[in-house]
């Protein structure tokens, strides 16, 4: 009896331990990890002289990235999508490219982000390279690779952000990586992604109200209480 009452017990707190449980994030973007080997969901445009942004293998073997291999991004805590072993290889010498892709936000909280890494043999070359990455309107890296310290070469590095979507609409993703000439530094990014949290605190991106009218519907909810005060007297 006292075992059938436990079974009992355990099958009626089932449905509320279900109830608790956290849904597993789901990355917005299409392809936001290029394990498709190639740019499917992706857009690119600008100018190349000959390397259009590619997708590489990044397994830590094979040398990809002009004889150099790249290790999988295996940083925790970023992307929802799982480690894998490709990646997109900025690495024209005299380039104006941009690689992005437009998603469709629902109104609520995301984290956003993206995984940057920086090969040994672009870093020492004689030229260098800008690259920025912005999700959702919110720039989340800024740099030029040799700006970067040699401990943050050849290692993969997380840039990421919260955002809270006022207004549901399409949103854009872009990256930018501009050369001027002569053997270049490059880099290679990969695990971009879009996901819905429940960590608040995220910039509120679409049609936030902008301070000044923010100021007004402020006197204007103080004039409304006033002249109710007026009407009680």
């Amino acid at each position: 009896m006292m075992i059938k009452n436990t079974l009992l017990a355990c099958l009626v707190c089932l449905p509320a331990l279900c109830g608790t449980a956290q849904a597993t994030p789901v990355n917005e973007l299409t392809n936001g990890s290029f394990e498709t080997g190639n740019l499917t969901g992706w857009s690119t445009s600008g100018t190349q002289l000959t390397y259009p942004p590619a997708v590489i293998i990044t397994d830590g073997v094979t040398g990809s990235a002009f004889g150099e291999a790249v290790p999988s991004d295996t940083i925790v805590g970023g992307s929802p999508d799982a480690a894998g072993t490709h990646g997109v290889y900025f690495v024209d010498d005299q380039a104006h490219q941009t690689l992005s892709q437009s998603v469709f936000l629902a109104a609520g909280n995301y984290a956003i982000g993206f995984d940057a890494y920086a090969p040994l043999n672009g870093f020492n070359n004689r030229g260098d390279a800008s690259f920025d990455g912005t999700i959702a309107g919110i720039t989340l890296a800024n740099f030029t690779v040799k700006g970067l310290l040699p401990s943050q070469v050849q290692t993969w590095a997380n840039y990421s952000g919260l955002v809270n979507v006022v207004t549901p609409g399409m949103y854009n993703v872009s990256f930018n990586y501009n050369t001027n000439g002569g053997a270049s530094a490059d880099v290679v990014i990969d695990r971009v992604y879009i996901a819905s949290t429940n960590q608040g605190g995220g910039t509120p991106i679409g049609n936030v109200p902008e301070p000044a009218t923010l100021a007004l519907l402020g006197i204007g909810f103080v004039g409304m209480g006033a002249a109710r005060r007026r009407r009680s007297a």
